[in-house]
C-alpha cells in the first residue's frame, strides 16, 4: 500500500513540474483534465464494473462513506453558523460552497488512482461517484441556483443533471451489464481496456498540473471558513467513517479501509467549478482544494499504514 501511494505522489509531482514549467502550454491542464473526465476514466469504470457484480459495488463501506459525508456537511454548517451568531453571517450560497468543500471528495482525479493502486479495486470508487453526481451535486447546485439566481430549478433540469457526467453514465452502464450477468467477451472490451489504461497516470498528471500558482495560506475574509472546511475534510470525515464503519456497521479489513480511505480523499475540483459558476466563495473553494490535497498526501498514507 505504501509503495502504491509512493507511485501516486511521484506521478503527481511530475504533473506539478509539468504545470510549473508549462511544458504543455497554458491550456495543458484543462485539456488533460477533460481527456480524463470524458474519455479515459469512463472507460476504466465501464470495464471494471462490467466485470464485477452488484454485490461487489454496493457494500456497507458505501453506507459508512455516505453517513460520514452527511454528518461532516452538517458539522460545517453548525460550526459556521455558531461562529457568526447572526453577525456577518455568510449568505446561503457561500454556506453551500463551504459545505461542499468540507464533504465532497475528489473521487475522479485522485479517487480512481487510489482505488486502483491502494485498495486494489476500482469498483470501490464507483458508488461514491454515483452518490456524489446523482445526489450531492444536484442538491448543492439546486440550492445555489435558487439562492443566487432567484429562481427555482425545474424538476426536469435536476433530473438530467447527473446525465451530463460521463463518469456517471459509464458507471451506470457498467453496473447494468454486471446486473444482467452477461460478461462481454475480451475482444469487445479490449479497446476500452486500452483507453482505460491511461486513466490513472493521466488523472494524476492532471491533478499535479492544477496545483502551481496557488496561494492557499494568504489571509482573507474566508480564513476561518477555509480552515474549518480543511480540518473537517482531512480529519473529521475519515474519523467519522471509521467510527461508523467499525462500531456501527461492524466493518473490518478491506471494507473498513475502503470506507475510511474514500472519506479521506481531498475536496473535489468540481467545487471550484460550482463556486465560479455562481460567483460564491471562489477563493474558499480553491484554497480548500489545494490544502486538503496537500494534507491527503499524509493522511491517506497514515490511514493505509494503520488499517492496511
Amino acid at each position: 500500500m505504501l509503495a502504491g501511494f509512493a507511485a501516486i505522489w511521484v506521478v503527481t509531482l511530475v504533473g506539478y513540474l509539468i504545470g510549473r514549467f508549462e511544458l504543455l502550454g497554458p491550456s495543458g491542464p484543462t485539456v488533460l483534465a477533460r481527456l480524463v473526465f470524458f474519455v479515459a476514466a469512463p472507460a476504466l469504470l465501464l470495464t471494471t464494473l462490467a466485470r464485477s457484480s452488484p454485490g461487489e459495488v454496493f457494500t456497507p463501506a458505501l453506507a459508512a462513506f455516505v453517513l460520514s459525508t452527511v454528518l461532516t456537511a452538517g458539522a460545517y454548517l453548525a460550526i459556521t453558523l455558531l461562529a457568526h451568531r447572526g453577525r456577518d453571517r455568510p449568505d446561503t450560497g457561500t454556506l453551500t460552497v463551504g459545505t461542499l468543500a468540507a464533504s465532497y471528495v475528489n473521487a475522479g482525479n485522485l479517487g480512481i488512482p487510489v482505488a486502483a493502486y491502494v485498495l486494489g479495486d476500482v469498483s470501490f470508487i464507483a458508488p461514491v461517484l454515483l452518490f456524489q453526481t446523482m445526489l450531492a451535486a444536484p442538491l448543492g447546485l439546486a440550492v445555489l441556483d435558487v439562492t443566487t439566481g432567484g429562481r427555482r430549478p425545474s424538476p426536469r433540469a435536476l433530473a438530467v443533471l447527473p446525465l451530463r457526467s460521463p463518469l456517471t453514465l459509464a458507471s451506470a452502464v457498467g453496473i447494468t451489464v454486471a446486473a444482467t450477468g452477461w460478461r462481454p467477451p475480451d475482444e469487445v472490451l479490449r479497446p476500452f481496456d486500452l483507453v482505460a489504461s491511461a486513466a490513472v497516470p493521466l488523472a494524476l498528471l492532471a491533478l499535479g498540473m492544477s496545483l502551481p500558482g496557488s496561494r492557499p495560506f494568504q489571509a482573507g475574509p474566508d480564513g476561518r471558513s477555509r480552515y474549518t472546511a480543511v480540518v473537517l475534510k482531512a480529519v473529521g470525515q475519515p474519523l467519522l467513517a471509521y467510527l461508523i464503519g467499525r462500531h456501527a456497521l461492524g466493518l473490518d479489513g478491506p471494507a473498513l479501509l475502503a470506507a475510511v480511505v474514500t472519506a479521506a480523499l481531498p475536496t473535489a475540483q468540481n467545487i471550484f467549478v460550482f463556486a465560479s459558476r455562481y460567483d460564491r466563495a471562489v477563493t474558499l473553494a480553491r484554497d480548500t482544494i489545494v490544502l486538503t490535497t496537500l494534507a491527503a498526501a499524509a493522511t491517506l498514507v497514515l490511514i493505509a499504514a494503520w488499517l492496511g
